[in-house]
């Protein structure tokens, strides 16, 4: 997992981007003419044969381009999200309380017709206007609307570390955990974004998991040391447990930090009056009475 981090989270060369996109380029265009050959070739056999073809063709690119707008709207909805903590960050260095209500109607904008955020928004329309200060007006957003999401954000990252950690120390084939570690957190990164406004499609995750694996390698968070094992596991956890059990434990704090990551990433605010989740408390809480030694 350390290892796919790094190398996901590095920027593909100039020369590389290049060739693929050539190489896409240029099977499309190849397709594109043999689809039209076949279909012009079956319209000079037999137009009822053509007129199918041309119909299942005509489908089959209103599907593509239905994908395509899906695409460039989770792309959108990233985007979004992305400007709200950029403007939130400037809100916060300058105190302002006008840039602070700038991002509060974003904030607005972004959970307009979401149930879940109806109370906490009503709560935070109440309040805004007694706070005069741009601090306090972050800090009351992120308590009454971003709380709840928090909650279930962190739910979410236990449930991925749980499930990492188990399939790890449980089966002893060698790639289930490798396959379990990378599509438990592949989904926990894609509903983590869901729960804070910013749904992906296909591509939108590719790019959302590309720009989680660099904040982790940026902040020197990919690597798993033997104080958070130990804090974990009560200490001295590959002298009680079986390998298996200890590598479990190290994949389940890996999948932990890569959640906080992703948390970072897709949370609309930056954290500023909620506590920043402690990566070593999710694990515990995630690992407890998993291996017994987890609840000590």
């Amino acid at each position: 997992m350390q290892q796919v981090a790094v190398l996901a989270a590095r920027r593909p060369s100039r020369l590389a981007r290049w060739f693929w996109s050539l190489l896409v380029a240029i099977v499309g265009f190849a397709a594109s003419i043999a689809a039209w050959d076949f279909v012009n070739g079956l319209l000079a056999r037999s137009p009822i044969l053509g007129g199918i073809a041309m119909t299942l063709l005509a489908l089959f690119c209103s599907v593509l381009l239905i994908i395509a707008l899906r695409e460039l709207a989770a792309f959108s909805r990233l985007r979004r999200v992305d400007r709200i903590q950029t403007a939130a960050a400037a809100a916060l260095i300058s105190g302002e309380v006008k840039d602070a209500r700038a991002v509060l109607g974003q904030l607005e904008t972004l959970y307009k017709g979401r149930a879940d955020t109806e109370w906490g928004r009503e709560r935070l329309a109440e309040r805004s206007g007694d706070v005069l200060d741009g601090d306090g007006l972050i800090g009351l957003a992120e308590a009454d609307i971003l709380a709840p999401l928090d909650q279930r954000a962190l739910r979410e990252v236990e449930a991925a570390a749980r499930q990492v950690a188990m399939v790890t120390a449980i089966v002893p084939l060698a790639l289930a955990d490798v396959f379990t570690a990378l599509t438990a957190n592949l989904r926990m990164i894609r509903r983590i974004a869901e729960i804070y406004g910013g749904r992906s499609g296909v591509l939108g995750s590719w790019r959302l998991t590309r720009t989680v694996l660099t904040h982790l390698v940026a902040t020197g968070a990919v690597a798993v040391g033997d104080d958070l094992i130990g804090s974990v596991a009560g200490g001295g956890v590959l002298s009680k447990v079986s390998r298996r059990f200890g590598e479990g434990v190290i994949n389940g704090a890996l999948t932990a930090r890569v959640g906080v990551a992703a948390i970072e990433v897709c949370r609309p605010l930056p954290f500023h009056s909620v506590k920043r989740p402690a990566v070593t408390a999710l694990v515990k809480r995630a690992l407890t009475g998993l291996f017994g030694a987890g609840s000590k």
